[in-house]
Formats: C-alpha cells, structure tokens, sequence
C-alpha cells in the first residue's frame, strides 16, 4: 500500500473522528485567554494522537514486514481487505456487545482515570498527553489505518503511513476543539453515510494486490521476499 494512502484515509475518515473523539477534543480546557495559547494547547493535542499513531505504525509494520519474509504478502493483503468488509458489514447491535466485553470497559474506566488527571491540569505537558491517550482509543477507523501500516512492511514506512494518517485528520479535529459545538451535525452525518463506501473500496484495492493480476499500480505482481532470495542465489 503506497504510504500517502494514509493521508488520505485519516482525512475522509476524520469525520468520523469527530463523532467519536469530538467530544474530547471539545472538552480540552481552556490554559488562558490568549488566543495563541488555546490554539497552541490544541495543537499539542493533535500532535499527541499522531504520535501515538506513529508508534503503532512502526510496530504494525514491523509485523507487516515478518509476515513478508515469510512469504506471506499476498495472503496478507487479501486478509487485510475481506477483515475490513467483514467489520463494515459487522451490524451496529454486535459491535456494540462486543464494546460490552470486560477487557475493553476496563480499557476505558481507565482511560478516563487519566483523562480526568491530565485534564485537570491545564498545562501544555497535559494537553499532549491527553492527545496520546486518544491516540490509543480503540476505533474502527484508525484499525483501517493500521492495516495499511501492516501492508508496508517496513518499520520505517508504517511509522510514516500512521504519522500521515493522524496528519489527515489533524485539520478537522483542530477545528473540531477550537470551534466545538458549533459544527453542523447534518454535514457530519452526511460524510458518515459514505465512509463505509470508501472503506469497501480500499477493501477491494486490498484483495486485488493480493491477488497478483499484473495490473499496474491496482494490482502489480508482488514478488516475496522468499523469491527474492532465491532469484539472488
């Protein structure tokens, strides 16, 4: 997956952020009345998640890049695309029971444990640290993003892919915590009713790299890194 796909899916996909992180990035406090100081604050914000998005990109694609040298590439990016169309097609009821599961109610009390801590303080320490927390909320469309780290293969391009990622959706959220309650609900309805179209086209774009037709660009011929070694010798 080419990394400024990352850009791109954290940019349409950060409407959806608004919905489920908008309320966070509305409820940062306010460090002053200085318009450049508030603006700063969630600057730091923003700049937390993508280094949090950053970290699980260089660890996903680490993974990405084992699962390759074991000549694993195209089950990859086939699997990669059918988990994405099984998790849009998932109804809302099941993903809410899961959401019910002890693991991830835990994950959360504890989240808002630190949440209400750093909130409270009012610095700029806590206003990064509160966007690296957010950074780590589980969120259906951020595991889209991951996936793509995962298809890098490469440490280094999984880092760049997420950091991208969280850089797409960093004018929305900015917006979103400087403007709060003011933005228009049916606009962020609207763009949600089509990020599961565009989620279903990156699926397929998954699953045709993988199935290795020899399209150029949508689906060029991956050649493995087990095939690689074996042409070299």
């Amino acid at each position: 997956m080419e990394i400024w796909t990352g850009f791109l899916i954290g940019l349409l996909g950060s409407f959806h952020c608004i919905g489920m992180c908008g309320p966070i990035a509305i409820a940062l406090p306010l460090p002053s009345t200085s318009k450049f100081k508030i603006i700063f604050g969630r600057v730091l914000y923003n700049a937390g998640r993508i280094v949090s998005y950053s970290f699980m990109g260089a660890l996903f694609g680490l993974f990405g890049n084992r699962l390759i040298l074991y000549g694993l590439q195209q089950t990859l990016s086939i699997t990669i695309g059918t988990v994405i169309i099984l998790y849009i097609l998932t109804p809302n009821k099941i993903k809410n029971k899961i959401s019910n599961f002890t693991f991830y109610k835990k994950f959360i009390e504890n989240f808002q444990l630190l949440f209400s801590k750093s909130i409270s303080v009012k610095s700029n320490l806590s206003f990064f640290s509160i966007g690296v927390l957010n950074g780590f909320l589980p969120c259906g469309f951020v595991y889209i993003g991951i996936a793509g780290a995962i298809s890098t293969g490469n440490f280094i391009s999984g880092t760049f892919y997420m950091a991208l990622f969280g850089l797409g959706t960093f004018p929305i959220m900015l917006s979103a915590s400087i403007v709060g309650k003011s933005l228009s609900i049916r606009i962020r309805r609207k763009v949600n009713k089509l990020l599961p179209a565009f989620g279903l086209i990156l699926a397929v774009i998954f699953i045709l790299r993988g199935l290795n037709l020899g399209i150029p660009f949508l689906s060029p011929k991956l050649v493995s890194q087990v095939q690689e070694n074996v042409l070299c010798h």
